[in-house]
């Protein structure tokens, strides 16, 4: 059964409806998102474990930035964007590296591991130049859990203070089984655009168990092109309607105990893995060979878990291991799945070595069949968006993560309230001189919820 948040005292009539179909393709909605869904939002890059030596670095390319992150001489991780701060050229290529120094291949201006400017050829000639003032332009780094969290601007305010205008989150079972709590904490109240820690408080204790701290790479960063929406992307990923419908192997591996549910910042997805053997050999040999995980306790040995943190961040957790995944905008109808996998490293006198093997081995199969199949269905859905036919559909009460996606949308963007898109170049108009902030190329008549818009009744 689904609930509204505790204090959620007011109802929006838009409430029950998805966004509309033009926030999937528009230009400019896009252009709005970069700018008051993504800059403020934080984004991994990698795990500290990639980055264990002095001058080892990692890159992530979105929104037109390239940022690195790097160990120090002090052994401390800062994060800065790619950029020389002489002509603008890009510092370092590739997505990782390891360097004594950081120097430009333009003109050699060299910049020290702490983002120093502390060599300029011929700097006599820079009669204007303040070495102090033009160090490489740093970016908020955040660790959480031992992954490397970076955001290239702090958040927009949605009351005057920061909070979160919905505290709580609802909360539906998709199958036949409650939400389980494993030492779930109250939901955070903080701000927000607050900390990673901050949105994941509510779930640190059950994430404890897998020691993400320990985690080491399995294989390397892939990258995914998908010629569809990133909401299209997320939307898929914080469903549990689909799965009975349209992933046969999952439910043949978790019957009816899939579940979800939305806290403010994060949704979450469960399953328990079923004891009847499945009719696809892989699966089958998945349930027989997952071997016993030391670490974990009893109820977790053969639990899924499954964390979106806002706005595209994902941690699919396995007893065997840690799929990251993030689906990063290009363009109104184009995006990049960017993951990589996570294990902990076998103890020394595990004797369950091979088997764990073969399942991380097994895990993959059944993974590339299921991401096939979503592959399928959010391209179906991106060309249907095309039609006229369609503008906005109704939710069920157990879309809890799509309605709260869809709420926190029209917060930031107000112009998601709008069946139809405004006319072109609306995102480049400036903020409300009244201090309003977040109506931004919006009419006053269409920033007031007794105006909007409603959705034609479907047929």
């Amino acid at each position: 059964m689904a609930t509204q948040p505790a204090n959620d005292t007011t109802h929006d009539p838009l409430d029950g409806w998805s966004l509309p179909a033009w926030t999937y393709r528009d230009p400019d909605f896009f252009a709005a998102e970069q700018e008051r869904v993504f800059r403020p939002s934080w984004q991994v890059v990698c795990h500290e474990s990639d980055v264990p030596a002095e001058g080892d670095w990692h890159s992530l390319d979105y929104l037109g930035e390239s940022v690195i992150v790097v160990r120090g001489k002090d052994m401390a991780l800062r994060a800065f964007t790619n950029v020389c701060r002489h002509r603008g050229s890009r510092l370092v290529d590739g997505s990782s590296g390891c360097a004594k120094k950081l120097v430009c291949p333009y003109h050699a201006w060299t910049y020290d591991l702490d983002g120093r400017l502390t060599g300029v050829p011929d700097s006599a000639s820079y009669p204007t130049l303040d070495r102090s003032k033009a160090g490489l332009v740093p970016v908020d780094l955040e660790i959480w859990r031992g992954f490397v969290f970076v955001r290239l601007a702090p958040p927009h305010s949605l009351n005057g203070e920061g909070d979160h205008p919905q505290g709580g989150g609802g909360v539906s079972s998709v199958g036949d089984t409650p939400p389980p709590s494993f030492g779930r904490s109250p939901s955070p109240s903080g701000a927000w655009g607050g900390s990673v820690a901050q949105m994941m408080q509510p779930y640190e204790a059950m994430v404890e168990p897998y020691r993400f701290e320990d985690l080491r790479a399995l294989g390397r960063v892939t990258l995914r092109p998908r010629s569809i929406n990133w909401k299209n992307i997320g939307d898929n990923y914080s469903d549990g309607l689909h799965i009975p419908v349209a992933h046969p192997g999952l439910t043949r591996l978790f019957g009816k105990s899939y579940g979800v549910e939305a806290e403010p910042h994060v949704d979450r997805m469960w399953g328990e893995m079923v004891d009847r053997p499945s009719d696809n050999w892989s699966e089958r040999l998945y349930q027989r060979l997952l071997p016993p995980v030391p670490h974990l306790p009893e109820n977790r040995q053969r639990f899924w878990l499954y964390f979106k943190l806002w706005p595209n961040v994902a941690f699919d957790i396995y007893p065997d291991q840690v799929d990251f995944m993030q689906f990063l905008p290009v363009s109104p109808t184009e995006s990049l799945i960017r993951e990589i996998s996570y294990v902990l490293p076998d103890a020394p006198d595990y004797k369950w070595r091979r088997e764990m093997r073969a399942a991380r081995y097994l895990n993959w199969r059944i993974n590339r069949q299921v991401n096939a199949e979503d592959t399928v269905l959010i391209t179906r859905v991106q060309d249907g968006m095309q039609s006229k036919s369609f503008s906005m559909g109704p939710l069920s009460d157990k879309e809890v993560c799509l309605k709260h996606f869809c709420r926190r949308m029209r917060e930031l963007i107000p112009e998601a309230r709008l069946e139809h898109a405004p006319a072109a170049g609306w995102s480049r108009q400036s903020p409300s001189p009244s201090g309003e902030g977040l109506g931004w190329g919006l009419s006053p008549s269409a920033r007031d919820l007794d105006h909007t818009p409603q959705p034609r009744p479907l047929p």
